[in-house]
Formats: structure tokens, sequence, C-alpha cells
């Protein structure tokens, strides 16, 4: 180590902050709910090669691939790369792309003349033209159907922004007016945090900055490798499934293994099925982002989360499958399925190698999108997030009862119901906990949502129910499974149905339930605490028949109190029909 550790520390701390201040900015001055609201962006930092050194803010299945797209932009233009200069790109084929609704907004930062870092601000637009309005078409075959497709591009140049190019971008989606100001929004973003790392970099000196950004990665590469020495080594193996190709029911795997040797691992994806043609497949950055995803949820959070961490592990994904598609696939869908998918496959590994640290399975989601107003003064594209699923639980708590996507960990906010409704033409008539739909367990999964609300006025809009045809939020350790989703529409004067799990419809004013999946449990439910089942009961998510069958919990009359000892017996028989073998067949 070159550096002193504590200037180290600060300095890693200083750039956690810097990545932070880009959030504050971006939620203060974008435009469009999803990113006001909802903070569907991430900000990161690289150094000058490219190489992720920070990303404190935002989604982390955005910001784990980020120094693919920053070293696909330094293959681009090189030397030719100047102070205030913007860049922009989204392309999950040439430019390190996850998917194309996440546009990713570059500004170099320069001290003494050097450049030292790049500020980075990757953000999902809410159109971005394409065969469906809102940038996620169930219906696409082919890249070609999804939107706008960016190389690195310049936007702005040396302080001046390159107009032909910025028209371009807006006739190209169909909410213009949003575009512009999010577009904005995110060069403030990234010329806040180039300036910032520029000042940084002038307070240590630009030859000490350089230094103690690479000990910052090396201190992250080892701490990461420790946290690999407490795995004994061997293969484990992970699969998980997806249940369509996004036209028809079909089981298709995401096979890993997971071979530990030392301070280093493989991560291999042969055996996976091979692409698709729905929009699920996966770019190879946005799968290595899942892998990252996975690992470092798996270990004790305080481990850096750099591409340091990352030296680490090898990962081997076959070209041609869905993990890592060839062109021209669509993608559009792949950061939320398959990344679920991978993240699922890599902890059933990890699980092998040392149960105590196993997740239970996070729900996957069944939330569509609703765009309108469409050539008017007020688009709106409305993303019924207030319908998300439940988290897994792990040992020591239960699972979310509704939260963001796995691949989000929290990173998204599940919008305000009174303020969705001021921005959108929408009433949200219920946002409730399920009863009896969470995996049981000693600690049990998160339980999802009953959703219920009504959209006014012509729409399109896209259904996507990753959730709704089996349950998804699996167990571990004797936990139970959570219940899978359920969903039905009532179009204005039409027929009430059951939509599919993906397709697109215009639609005139509707009204929309769900009932979100819930997560999986973790351990046996008869070890869970008996006054935790009791709160559970009387909150509602647990019925007093599931703690007297499941939990082998007995309640009182008044509801609000344990019989002991009704509780013990009815714990000891269960456990006693559990040891028994099964009745011989005859």
């Amino acid at each position: 180590m070159n550096i002193d550790p504590i200037v180290l520390a600060l300095t890693q701390n200083r750039l956690d902050d810097i990545s932070r201040r880009m959030g504050q900015v971006m939620l203060r001055t974008a435009h469009s709910p999803i990113f006001s609201q909802y903070h569907d962006f991430s900000n990161f930092i690289t150094d000058a090669r490219g190489t992720l050194v920070s990303q404190a803010d935002g989604v982390p299945i955005q910001s784990g691939n980020g120094g693919f797209t920053v070293r696909a932009l330094l293959d681009a233009f090189g030397d030719d790369i100047h102070e205030g200069d913007v860049f922009l790109s989204n392309d999950p084929y040439v430019a390190g792309g996850n998917h194309l609704p996440d546009w990713v907004v570059t500004q170099p930062a320069f001290a003494d003349g050097h450049l030292v870092a790049f500020a980075c601000n990757r953000g999902h637009q809410s159109d971005i033209g394409g065969g469906a309005a809102g940038t996620v078409n169930p219906e696409a075959t082919e890249i070609f159907h999804e939107g706008i497709r960016l190389p690195p591009i310049r936007i702005v140049e040396k302080g001046r922004i390159c107009e032909d190019v910025w028209q371009l971008l807006l006739i190209n989606s169909r909410t213009p007016r949003l575009q512009d100001g999010d577009l904005r929004a995110m060069v403030g973003s990234t010329r806040i945090g180039a300036e910032s790392v520029a000042a940084l970099a002038r307070e240590l000196g630009v030859d000490r900055t350089f230094s103690c950004l690479e000990d910052i990665l090396d201190h992250a590469d080892r701490r990461f490798r420790a946290a690999l020495r407490t795995l004994p080594d061997g293969r484990y193996e992970g699969l998980e499934i997806t249940d369509n190709d996004c036209f028809r029911s079909v089981d298709i795997a995401i096979r890993v293994t997971v071979a530990v040797a030392g301070d280093s691992v493989t991560v291999d994806f042969a055996g996976t099925d091979p692409q698709i043609k729905g929009f699920k497949n996966s770019s190879i950055a946005n799968t290595h982002s899942a892998v990252y995803l996975a690992f470092t949820t798996f270990f004790d959070p305080d481990i850096p989360r750099n591409e340091g961490t990352y030296r680490a592990i090898e990962i081997i994904a076959p070209e041609g499958t869905i993990i890592n598609a060839r062109p021209p696939a669509p993608m559009t869908m792949c950061t939320v399925s398959v990344g679920h998918e991978i993240i699922h496959a890599v902890w059933k590994a990890l699980a092998e190698a040392d149960p105590s640290r196993a997740s239970a399975g996070w729900a996957k989601n069944i939330h569509g999108g609703t765009a309108g107003g469409i050539g008017t003064d007020r688009p709106f594209v409305i993303y019924h997030w207030n319908a998300m699923a439940g988290a897994g639980a792990v040992r020591g708590r239960d699972g979310f009862n509704q939260i963001g996507h796995l691949i989000s960990l929290g990173g998204l906010t599940l919008p305000n119901v009174e303020g969705f409704e001021q921005v959108h033409p929408m009433t949200i008539r219920k946002v409730e906990f399920r009863c009896d739909a969470a995996g049981s367990g000693a600690f049990r999964g998160g339980t999802g949502v009953h959703y219920e609300a009504e959209v006014v006025g012509a729409s399109q809009h896209s259904f996507r129910g990753e959730g709704l045809a089996s349950p998804s939020g699996y167990g571990v350790l004797g936990g139970g499974d959570g219940a899978k989703g359920e969903m039905m529409m009532y179009p204005e004067g039409g027929n009430a149905f059951e939509p599919p799990q993906y397709g697109a419809m215009d639609v005139e004013s509707f009204r929309i339930t769900a009932s979100s999946p819930a997560g999986g449990g973790w351990g046996d439910p008869l070890e869970r605490e008996r006054g935790r089942v009791l709160r559970d009961v009387r909150d509602g998510l647990v019925s007093r028949g599931a703690a007297h069958d499941v939990y082998g919990v007995v309640i009182n009359g008044d509801g609000r109190s344990l019989d002991e000892a009704a509780t013990e017996r009815r714990r000891a028989d269960l456990r006693k029909s559990e040891r028994e073998p099964a009745p011989a067949l005859s």
C-alpha cells in the first residue's frame, strides 16, 4: 500500500459522497417521475482507465457494469476527450450497455490538464422510441424494435451542446419535453461529479490521486479474496428457471457452476439455454453486473464494491445463450429478468458452499406499464411499482414485505401514492400486505401486496408478469416458498380478463387488480419465535389457521395472546409427524 490507510478511507468515502450528491442533483432536477420519484438511475465514478471505483448511488445492476461503458467510450474516442466534453451511450452490443432504455451520460474530470476520472449517470428513460410507448416493448423480437441505439457519441463539446445531436435524440422520443429535461439533469449531475472529483484530485495532487485510486482497488481486492477464503474449495451448482420466452410457456434454464479455489472463483454458465425470441436476453455487461451483485450480497456488506472487488471473479458466459446473446436479440427486460435469475442461480450455488449465509428467493415481479397522452403537452408513463413483490428472508431477518426488484436491492423508491396520483391520470384504490402468502420459516418471506388502481383515458398498457405463472420466492433450509402472483384487468366497457405474462394492448380507461408474489422463508417454521407469529397474526399477515397448522402456534380466543401450553403440544405433534415415515403404498 503506497498511501496512508486513513487517506485511502477518506478518499473512498469522499468519492462515494460525490456519487450520492450526483444522485441528489438528479432527484431535484429531473422531469420524469421515473427519476424524481422512483430513483431509477445510478451514479458511479471510474478512474481514467475506465475502472469502476465508486457506485454508492442508485441501482446496483446499473452501476456494477459501469466500467464496460467507460472502456467502450475510451475505445471509441481514445485521446479525443477534452475538458467540458460530455458523452452519451446505451447500446448493449457496442457501447458496454445493459439495455437500451438505460442511457449513460459520461463526463471526464480533468485536474491540472490531466484526465483523472469519469463521472457517470445511467438512467432509465421514459421513452426512446421503438415499437411501444414507454421504452418497454414486450412484443420485440429484435433490438431494432426497442428504440434508438447509441454507440458512444459526444453530446457536449468543450462546454457547448451539440444541438444537431441533441435534436436527433429528442425527435426519437414520444416524450421529448421530458427527454430534454431529463437529459439536462443527467448532464448537470455528471458536471457536479466531474468538478468534485477534479477538486479532490487537485487537493491530493494528480500523481497521488492515481496512486490512491489504485490502492483503493487493491484494498477491495484483498478484502474480497479474504472473504472467498472462508469458503471450502469445490464446485457448486445452481439452477434457476424462467418459465416463458415472452410468447409461450417454456422452461428456460440458467445453469451455473461456481468453482472456488483458494482466493479466486470461476463462474461458468456452461449448459445455460440458448438465447430466446423475447426481450429477456442478457448483454454481457448486464450478466457481469448480476454476478457481481450476487457475490457482494453473499458476503459482509462492508466489503468495498468496486472493480477491485471483482478481480478475483472469472466469468465464463457462452455466446448465443440467454446470458450472452448475439445480435440482434432484444434485451430490454434483461436487467430485471434474467438478471434476477442469474442472481438466484449464483446464490443457490454459493449456498451449497456455506448454507448459513443462504438467502431465500426474492419474488419476481408482475408490474406492467401504462403510457398515454402521446403527442399532447402532457404525456405520461406509469410504472405500477406500487404492485412490487416481497423479498426473501435471511438468517436473523424476515424478508421485506414489499421492495423494489432484487436487482435494485432497495435502490428503487416505491412512489408515494398521493404524489403519484397528482402527476398521473390515475387513482390507487388499494395497497395492502397479503395474508398467508409469505414463505413460512424461522424467518418468513416478504408478503407481497394486494394492489388496485384505476387509469383514466386512452393508453397503451404493457404486461410484464414474470411472477404470475409459478412461485418464484423459493424457501431455504426448510423454509416455504412464497405464493405466486395474480392479476386481472377490467377495461371500461369491456369484459374482465386475466392478462398474459407478456404483451401489449391499446386500452381505454381501465381498472387493474394484482396480488404481487411473495418471498421465500428461511429455516424451519417451527423454530419461529412465537411472539413473531402472534405479531404477524395481529398485523393480518398470517391467519390464525396458518399459525396453528404451519407454525404450531395456538392463539387465544381474544386474538391478542398465546396459549403457551397448547402451543407446546401442537409443536410437539407437528415435529413428531415430520419424523414419522410415510405409509407404504399397498
